[in-house]
């Protein structure tokens, strides 16, 4: 498996500096559909919106999780109108591993944008994995997008003999990595001693063509984690939280209220940065119905949550086509959160939910 998930975005720009000729493709941004255009931020953007000055309109994204239909489903992604980014996920099943899996997937087309959906900190060295950014943003022209997060699933730790710390250190690791991988993907070399990790006079090559470097998403639910990303990142990803034993996943946190209490720290640690950011969040459940009532009861028994918490969720979509379209655009407006991602195994039935939306 590739480990690859769908994602629904807003048609507009994003965090670089590369002018439309250093790229690939000339005068259309690839990480969005074939009408973005350059230069437009999604956090400003979502503040207009906000504020009544606009609407931010959405924008999708497509992968594959088979590994004999991944290169095609991808080549149709980047083009079918709205679906154009593909993000791997970072697990020891079984799945491709997710970088060299995406530069397979930027080598299919010219306008598709790869990230990492997120990389788990500990698997790997930070200046390994610097260098292994860069060299993957190089050879993509530009096309990737890094999401980084703490590591959470227990069982993987153990299965591959990495000690599974208590959340506190996980976290403050992945704080020092992303120092680290800033550091080396800058211009200068690097010098960093920290309690995790020491770098001595490292001056990371390649450097990336994005710059300063490539878009940054740090994804979590607790509040340490996403106001550390609300300072550092110019994506927050918005997750359930963990079980602090790492056994799953712990769904009170995915409600309605959880969320909005997710974007008010968000706010808080951001501060004037507020405005620039782009938030994101998964939607772990997509059921396009016509007998939504149903389909939420069996929500409520999988996750162990009300049916009202279910049909409030933002990590849940149930419903028609228009009903589906409704509740994301309610919750643009709610939250502020224009970047959705949807798992690989709901893209066909969530393809109808992308064309309605698509310019709106």
């Amino acid at each position: 498996m590739f480990g690859s998930l769908a994602i629904l975005r807003p048609d507009i720009g994003r965090h670089s500096s590369i002018s439309d000729r250093a790229m690939p493709w000339s005068g259309a941004r690839s990480n969005g559909s074939q009408t973005m255009r350059h230069g437009t931020r999604g956090g400003r953007k979502r503040r207009e919106q906000h504020e009544g000055a606009s609407s931010v309109p959405f924008r999708c994204h497509g992968a594959s999780d088979e590994v004999e239909t991944r290169v095609g489903h991808q080549g149709a992604a980047s083009r079918r109108p709205g679906l154009c980014d593909v993000v791997g996920t970072d697990h020891l099943g079984d799945q491709f591993a997710p970088l060299l899996a995406l530069l397979s997937a930027v080598e299919a087309t010219r306008s598709l944008r790869v990230g990492s959906f997120v990389l788990a900190n500990d698997f790997r060295s930070p200046v390994l994995l610097a260098k292994e950014v860069a060299t993957l943003d190089v050879l993509s022209g530009g096309r990737f997008e890094l999401g980084l997060g703490a590591g959470w699933w227990k069982r993987e730790y153990e299965q591959a003999g990495i000690a599974f710390d208590p959340a506190s250190v996980r976290v403050s690791r992945m704080e020092e990595a992303l120092q680290i991988l800033k550091g080396l993907l800058a211009n200068d070399p690097l010098t960093f001693s920290g309690r995790h990790y020491t770098v001595s006079h490292l001056n990371g090559l390649p450097k990336p063509i994005q710059r300063p470097h490539p878009p940054l998403l740090i994804g979590g639910g607790g509040k340490r984690v996403v106001s550390f990303a609300a300072r550092e990142a110019g994506i927050v990803g918005l997750d359930v939280k963990a079980r602090a034993d790492g056994s799953g996943l712990d769904w009170t946190t995915a409600t309605a209220a959880a969320t909005l209490q997710k974007v008010e720290w968000i706010r808080q640690a951001a501060g004037n940065r507020f405005n620039e950011l782009e938030l994101n969040l998964i939607s772990y459940a997509v059921v396009v119905t016509n007998d939504r009532q149903q389909a939420v009861q069996q929500l409520t028994r999988r996750w162990e949550v009300s049916e009202e918490q279910v049909i409030g969720m933002p990590h849940c979509l149930v419903g028609t086509v228009e009903q589906i379209s409704d509740v994301l655009r309610e919750r643009r407006e709610q939250y502020g959160i224009s970047y959705i991602v949807v798992p690989e195994r709901s893209m066909e039935v969530f393809a109808p939910v992308v064309s309605h939306l698509t310019g709106t």
